[in-house]
């Protein structure tokens, strides 16, 4: 695959015409200067260097960044296909001690409309989730001290037992360490316990940005990287798969979100334990595009450069749930051959002010526009055929 050398166009969000040859988003590396770096990561599959990636995060040339991101994806994925699941996102507690300077869903221990959720709202929301095709759920919640890691045993062996076929992803890294610290319990034995209990796959949240600086200006009251890595590692070695996510857009330097990149794809190439990669730019809390640091254009960027720097992660997502169904579809040519989750709920994101929601007719629609055909997967992207039903 050959690279143009003249610059195919350059976009401005805010609507202002580039001045001269000046790049037109946040960059000021010249755009002829990534091209020999994409030519060879997209037509002869070499691994794209930290300062490369760098680079990429800092060009405008976001057709040039997307036809590379999608040369890797076809010659990952060459069907012309594109893959969603459906399932449900449920919070089971909003109480969290974690205080995230950008979460806008928790509440302290004591406040009045803290809650943790009933069986009977469990079994009403996974069974709307059965009536509507899906296959899993997403279970997560806040750092909550007075739900111990015995509480959440039972409640897992109450949703096998209830609901057999269920596939159950649950407890992000932190949920995890938190657990573990509770309970005086080394993760390796909480990760056992909850998967005797009925745990299949463990969710990538709680990563925002995974460097130290960070996580200690936004999340002091959350697991730091290494940790995060660590428990994730602990459930690959177990056999557990897991996502990874990231969340930027807040106050981390390109370095750091290529430092991210590098800890997730050294961690695969140990383990080989993430089955996809998730991001999506800080939505601020009510939305407000003047609050906005990090928007469309650099959401389609990051995630043409994860694609080209995760070499070793079969699959990207899109989020149309932070960034709409529109730039979803975009992704598609960004290097992403997963449009995610059908999501019949969302809490977390639209606690921010951000409301997107679809169907399936829509999303096989975002895709047949792109000449995809949509196709349901499970959570291992199988192909999906319904098997279990909640139980009578």
């Amino acid at each position: 695959m050959g690279m143009p050398v003249n610059r195919p166009f350059a976009i401005d969000p805010t609507g202002t015409p580039p001045a001269g040859d000046a790049l037109a988003v946040g960059g000021s590396v010249a755009d002829t200067e990534i091209y020999p770096i994409l030519e060879r990561v997209a037509a002869a599959g070499g691994r794209l260097e930290d300062g490369e990636a760098a680079r990429l995060l800092e060009s405008a040339d976001l057709v040039a960044l997307g036809r590379a991101a999608h040369a890797v994806r076809m010659r990952l994925h060459p069907r012309k296909t594109v893959t969603f699941v459906i399932d449900r996102n449920i919070n089971y507690t909003n109480i969290c001690v974690a205080g995230c300077a950008f979460c806008a869903f928790h509440r302290a221990p004591g406040a009045g409309d803290g809650w943790v959720i009933t069986r009977e709202e469990l079994r009403r929301k996974i069974e709307e989730t059965y009536a509507a095709g899906g296959s899993q759920i997403l279970m997560q919640g806040g750092l909550n001290p007075d739900l111990t890691l015995e509480w959440h045993e039972e409640l897992l062996r109450w949703l096998r037992g209830e609901f057999p076929g269920l596939h159950i992803h649950a407890y992000s890294p932190p949920e995890i360490a938190f657990l573990s610290k509770r309970s005086g319990r080394a993760v390796d034995e909480v990760l056992r316990r909850l998967a005797a209990a009925g745990l299949n796959s463990i969710p990538g949240g709680g990563a925002e940005i995974l460097t130290d600086r960070v996580r200690a200006r936004l999340s002091p009251g959350k697991v730091g990287a290494g940790r995060w890595i660590e428990v994730m590692r602990a459930a690959h070695r177990l056999g557990l798969r897991t996502t990874a996510t990231m969340m930027y857009g807040l106050i981390e330097t390109v370095a750091e979100r290529v430092e991210h990149l590098r800890r997730l794809r050294d961690l695969q190439g140990e383990t080989g334990g993430f089955t996809a990669f998730i991001n999506w730019p800080f939505q601020p809390r009510g939305g407000g595009h003047k609050e906005r640091f990090s928007g469309a254009f650099d959401y389609l960027r990051m995630t043409a450069v994860a694609r080209l720097y995760l070499d070793n992660i079969p699959n990207i997502q899109a989020s149309w749930v932070t960034q709409g169904e529109k730039i979803a579809q975009l992704s598609l040519a960004m290097g992403v051959n997963d449009l995610g989750s059908l999501m019949l709920e969302e809490n977390v994101v639209a606690a921010a002010g951000t409301h997107h929601d679809t169907t399936k007719s829509r999303l096989r629609a975002l895709a047949l526009e792109m000449g995809y055909e949509l196709r349901q997967r499970d959570f291992y992207y199988r192909p999906w055929r319904q098997r279990a039903r909640p139980a009578e």
